[in-house]
């Protein structure tokens, strides 16, 4: 038996609840593929998992992507082999040294694309392709608002958007992130002084859709960027969960609609998860994505890269090395 490790939380809290444990690698069961760990990638919903903001039963499994060689196969897979590298996106495991996951998840890396990048574009990737493609099927000429600009989700969303025609208003939470958005639009300011900023821009006619995954610190503010009948798109709480709804407001707002869009019902069939990944590794080979790996890891010190993203202090994507 092979002894690999993995990072966990036995309570929910800050950074220093995830610890190390080593575990025996089980062989793969039924449908099941093994792979041997090669990156990592670090996201915002990680760290909802860990403080409970999201329930889930203890110890927790921290992770929700990861790109590895399988090196082993269960019984009944069939279309993939062993050495073949594959990512994955359940919301759990990722941060381990091998992992176990259903086949139909299983997403074909191609070879071209190194792990370290896919592992930090895999789950960022396919949200900002469904965001782009599926929430809000954004055409040309329509306007975008995108928050943390500079991020892992909205460092993708950008160009995705860009190359479909959008004009894209970029969001970030700092003047050195907002001067790395390759965008007309990249804007640095307060909150409260964003709708009139986006109003100068837009001549009044304002956004048709919002991507915001800022949460409780931007909702006022994102509501008030959109014009008559836009679409609130709230995609993650990096700074806590939305507060209630009122849905006076949004009629007073010009019959606005929200949505809460998640991968996992984006993504809810073998068929649809591998149409978005085409969709997002055709970008990376056409040089629309060009991600950047802004800071790296060891797996080991999950904590500090907790601290570094829950901070604001990472740029582009954060990627953890086992």
């Amino acid at each position: 038996m092979t002894t690999g490790y993995r990072m966990i939380a036995r309570a929910h809290g800050g950074p220093e609840v995830i610890e190390r444990e080593a575990f025996e690698v089980p062989p793969p069961g039924p449908g099941q593929v093994l792979i041997e760990t090669e990156a990592v990638g670090l996201n915002f919903i990680d760290t909802y998992y860990r403080k409970g903001l999201y329930p889930t039963a203890l110890p927790v499994a921290l992770g929700a992507e990861s790109v590895g060689r399988i090196i082993a196969l269960g019984e009944g897979v069939s279309g993939f082999a062993l050495g073949e590298r594959v990512g994955a996106t359940p919301h759990s495991g990722s941060y381990a040294s091998h992992r176990l996951i259903p086949a139909e998840k299983a997403i074909r890396v191609p070879e071209e694309v190194a792990p370290d990048i896919a592992a930090a574009v895999m789950l960022k990737g396919l949200t900002a392709c469904y965001l782009a493609e599926d929430t809000f099927p954004a055409q040309a000429g329509q306007v975008a608002l995108v928050h943390s600009a500079a991020g892992g989700v909205g460092s993708l969303l950008v160009p995705w958007l860009l190359d479909k025609g959008v004009t894209v208003i970029a969001h970030s939470g700092s003047a050195e992130k907002a001067a790395q958005i390759h965008t007309e639009h990249s804007l640095f300011c307060n909150f409260n002084e964003l709708p009139e900023k986006v109003r100068t821009i837009t001549k009044g006619a304002m956004c048709h859709v919002v991507y915001d995954g800022v949460g409780a610190a931007s909702w006022s503010a994102s509501l008030a960027c959109l014009r008559p009948r836009g679409l609130m798109a709230s995609y993650g709480n990096a700074s806590g969960a939305v507060p209630p709804i009122s849905l006076l407001d949004l009629m007073r707002g010009g019959s606005l609609y929200v949505t809460r869009p998640t991968v996992s019902d984006y993504m809810a069939t073998p068929e649809a998860l591998a149409a978005s990944a085409k969709k997002l590794f055709d970008r990376i080979g056409r040089g629309v994505l060009k991600p950047r790996i802004g800071q790296t890891f060891k797996l080991e010190d999950a904590a500090q890269a907790h601290r570094a993203l829950e901070s604001r202090a990472t740029t582009g994507s954060t990627v953890l090395i086992p």
